[in-house]
């Protein structure tokens, strides 16, 4: 990346330049140690403008239709007049570095409509660098005029836990399956929903969907309310006729006045930036870590030791940590 004037780069993403929201995007979401001064300045200069933003996350089994219902939601709120912020948060496999939301052909009507902006968010793996990358990258885009984030996950792995998170609002997206319409849904994923949105509710699997609606907000009864007094609606929509999706937005705006009046949404908002400090902090202590040279020649020398059992792995570990604070105290 190119040097950056900070300055200018904080009144081009706050004037809308889609170029500048991309670059101010990379430079936030970097794991590099040289980006991470400006990075913050970026941040810093941008927070005061990034408060008012409604931030969803949106999740659900494999083949749920989240993009299309992405497309089709998003589609129907910049026709309202918001700006939408499509992130993609894909903890990219470690194994080949693909990335299965970075498509933006995934949402033709969206990618192509001025009103909104997509943007996957691959992380290679690590789901801490998914909190960190995103909260970065929303605070940009909600700078920069965006008034709706929607935050996708892949709906597998830990993935929504963390978007939870990171959000006002968890809708979570479901589908009918004849006989087993819970299938495919930890308990842990559902206790995480605000709303519960039963998709593909159309033709002839609408009254299956109508069924499945039911068991499943049978289910939110039995799990209880939130300690905010809030019981998750579970309502059927689908992504690719449209039906229903007014409702659901009627729902997600029902549990933001909920949280309003009930004080939830301050206290949700003051715990994640307390946890964004701490991620940061584990964040900045793992890079430090990671660029130590004594370390690295250490770690090498541990691993091959661990490899062959001739060393304990939480023996090596302490051994790693004892070195780095030395290191540290020597440093300072």
């Amino acid at each position: 990346m190119a040097k950056l004037d900070v300055d200018k780069l904080v009144d081009e993403v706050r004037a809308g330049s889609r170029a500048a929201i991309g670059r101010a995007v990379t430079l936030v979401e970097s794991t590099s140690s040289k980006h991470r001064e400006a990075a913050g300045r970026l941040l810093d200069e941008l927070g005061p403008n990034a408060m008012g933003a409604r931030r969803i996350g949106i999740s659900g089994v494999p083949g749920s239709g989240k993009s299309t219902f992405i497309d089709a939601f998003g589609t129907l709120l910049t026709g309202r007049g918001h700006r939408v912020a499509v992130l993609a948060v894909d903890p990219s496999s470690a194994r080949s570095g693909g990335s299965i939301l970075g498509d933006k052909t995934r949402m033709a009507r969206l990618s192509a409509d001025p009103k909104a902006f997509i943007r996957p968010s691959p992380t290679a793996g690590a789901l801490g660098g998914v909190a960190r990358a995103t909260r970065s990258a929303m605070t940009v885009l909600a700078a920069a005029g965006y008034d709706t984030l929607l935050v996708e996950t892949v709906g597998v792995g830990q993935s929504e836990t963390t978007v939870a998170q990171l959000t006002d609002t968890f809708l979570l997206l479901a589908l009918a399956r004849t006989g087993d319409s819970l299938q495919g849904i930890k308990k842990g994923v559902l206790e995480l929903a605000d709303v519960v949105a039963v998709n593909k509710a159309d033709g002839a699997a609408a009254g299956e969907a109508r069924v499945a609606a039911r068991e499943l907000s049978g289910t939110m009864h039995l799990l209880g309310h939130d300690e905010t007094g809030w019981t998750p609606p579970v309502l059927t929509c689908s992504g690719m006729t449209g039906d229903g999706l007014e409702e659901v937005w009627e729902a997600l705006e029902s549990h933001l006045a909920h949280l309003t009046n009930t004080g939830g949404l301050t206290r949700r908002q003051q715990q994640q930036r307390v946890d964004w400090m701490w991620s940061s902090v584990h964040d900045d202590l793992d890079q430090r870590l990671r660029d130590s040279p004594q370390i690295r020649k250490l770690g090498a020398e541990l691993t091959e030791q661990v490899r062959a059992a001739e060393l304990s792995p939480g023996h090596a570990a302490d051994r790693i940590v004892a070195e780095f604070l030395a290191g540290e105290h020597d440093d300072g």
